[in-house]
């Protein structure tokens, strides 16, 4: 048996898009698989092999029947990411987190075949089973993962950051979203993205989920100074994250 480390690629409810991500990183991904023996990862292989160290688990958990699955894994793996942010705070899947009839939701979705769904209010994988480390971002920033990928297989700890978008953008040299007559989370969103969104003119849409500790007085503040409140610019930000961003409004 190979002593590289077995790694395992998991998708749930998600675009797959952050795995597609991984298979971009192209010349750099010779280098990833020299480092590991790759035993599952349906959007690249067929082989699949329930022996694996290292899960990474992109999408959300959506279903009563997914949490089974979810176990399955966690007890196979040493370690555990979650991979995006459907699998860390939920994704776009949780806007149907907003109606409290699932069945209403099935209906609104796939009309009388909706019966025949299967599905639950949308979480991040961690509602589930523990959860070791994050990649974050929809979709994830390819030099992150290679960060992240590089110290579990050395065995070290990676370094994400904690701190908020706001940091990026000053060192960007961007004009603040506010200023421009817009609206931005990015004094309490997860930095790490390189401030994408608003070097390309756009604002924040909270992909990589809150600080850990986030400054929600703070954001107030801003928001009063530009006589906007929280909830004229909640909603526009429930796109990833649904149940989070309700801590904003108390």
């Amino acid at each position: 048996m190979s002593s590289k480390p077995r790694v395992a690629f998991f998708d749930f409810a998600g675009c797959e898009g952050d795995q597609l991500q991984i298979i971009n990183l192209e010349e750099k991904l010779l280098d990833v698989l020299a480092a590991v023996e790759v035993v599952s990862f349906r959007e690249a292989m067929t082989e699949h092999s329930d022996q694996y160290d290292i899960a990474f688990v992109e999408g959300s958990c959506t279903r009563e029947s997914d949490e089974e699955r979810l176990r399955t894994i966690r007890q196979n793996a040493k370690i555990v990411v979650a991979l995006g942010a459907c699998a860390t705070i939920g994704g776009v899947n949780s806007l149907k987190n907003a109606f409290s009839d699932m069945d209403e939701v099935k209906r609104i979705v796939y009309g009388e075949d909706g019966k025949h769904i299967e599905t639950y209010p949308a979480r991040g994988i961690d509602r589930v089973i523990p959860v070791d480390y994050y990649i974050h971002g929809c979709p994830i920033e390819k030099n992150e993962f290679l960060h992240v990928f590089k110290s579990l297989v050395l065995g070290i700890e990676p370094r994400i950051p904690n701190y908020p978008v706001c940091v990026e953008c000053k060192r960007n040299g961007n004009v603040c979203v506010f200023e421009r007559g817009g609206f931005c989370l990015g004094p309490v969103v997860r930095a790490g993205c390189d401030s994408r969104c608003i070097n390309s003119g756009s604002h924040c849409w909270g992909c990589r989920g809150l600080v850990e500790e986030p400054n929600i007085n703070a954001e107030k503040d801003v928001l009063a100074k530009y006589g906007l409140s929280v909830k004229d610019v909640l909603a526009r930000f429930r796109l990833y994250n649904d149940y989070r961003f309700e801590e904003i409004e108390k």
